[in-house]
Formats: structure tokens, sequence, C-alpha cells
């Protein structure tokens, strides 16, 4: 008998997000590894003492971090990218029904720290990857395509990251200097 599935959405659900994410997942072996408590410290100059609480600054470089993994640029893009992937949300913290900081939150988060601060922070966070054996000096290459090759083992190249750390941070600086002047426009 041919079945059919109908939709409701329910009112309340049993649902834990730690439950649905593997433990193989890269997410959650890097939730596992990262200790980013130092970014308390290490970013509390930046703040004022009165005001509205902004981001917590852990989330923020986490997202940075997904930004970069993901090769993603737009702050619009990757706030929509992480809320639709559970193992990313895992990753920041947040709960399925939690709404993830606006993008614009990021951009002018973004502006805050010096240049120095993003520097130490991925330095520090590779360091703690090597130190787990996340990340080894091994050249890597991933395919996931499931196709038969036939390729003699001479005609095999490199694969290389689409690019590097500062090229990528670079675009980033670019677009967060282009977010501000517009909002600098508007005020």
């Amino acid at each position: 008998m041919q079945g059919k599935k109908n939709y409701q959405e329910k009112l309340f659900a049993q649902f834990q997000l730690s439950d649905r994410i593997p433990e193989s997942n890269f997410y959650r072996r890097l939730k596992a590894v990262l200790d980013l408590d130092f970014l308390y410290v290490q970013t509390k100059s930046y703040y004022g003492s009165r005001g509205q609480k902004s981001i917590d600054p852990i989330v923020f470089f986490k997202l940075c971090l997904v930004g970069y993994l993901e090769n993603i640029i737009s702050d619009r893009q990757l706030i929509q990218h992480s809320g639709m992937r559970l193992d990313i949300l895992y990753f920041l913290g947040y709960d399925i029904d939690e709404e993830l900081p606006w993008h614009s939150t990021i951009s002018r988060t973004r502006q805050l720290y010096p240049e120095t601060v993003f520097e130490d922070v991925f330095t520090k966070v590779l360091g703690m990857c090597v130190n787990q054996g996340m990340v080894t000096g091994h050249t890597q290459a991933i395919d996931s395509a499931p196709v038969k090759a036939n390729a003699s083992m001479d005609s095999l190249e490199l694969k290389v990251p689409k690019e590097d750390l500062e090229v990528h941070l670079e675009k980033i600086r670019h677009i967060s200097s282009m977010d501000k002047k517009n909002s600098d426009k508007e005020i």
C-alpha cells in the first residue's frame, strides 16, 4: 500500500540538537577542541560599560571561522547559511528556536576589533586544532563525488584552497568598510 506523509508542525517538540549531530561531525569535534574563554579578557577593552549587550565575542569569532571554513564572505549569507545548518548552530551554541545575531551586528563588531586581535585569535585556534590532531602538516585532498576514475597516478594534481586566509580577510575588510560607509550615510 502506498504511504502518504502528512506534515503537521508540532506546537511543542522534544528535540535536543546534540542528539542530531553525529560524534564524527567536523563542527561537533571543533566545538569540543576550542576553548575560547580567553576572548572575554582579550576583547573587554573594546566595549563600553553601559548600553545594550553586544554579541558574545566567542559567537562572533566562531561565526568568522564558519565564514572562512565555508568560504562565505557576505555576513547576510553567513547568518542565513548558519541558520540552516544544525551542526553550525550547535557549534555556535544556539538552539533551533533561537535567533542568530543580525548580519549588520557582525559587520559592526568586525570594525570594533583591530587586525591584531583577529590574527591572534586565529593563530590560537589553529594551535588548538593542531594540538588536538585535527590539523596535520600533510597535504589533504577531498573529493565527494562518487565517480569511477580512470586516471594515471602521474596525472594527479595537488589541490589547494581557493584562497588563503589573507586574501579572504582582505575581502571581508573591504566589504566591512563599504558597510561602514553606507551606515554613516544613513545617520
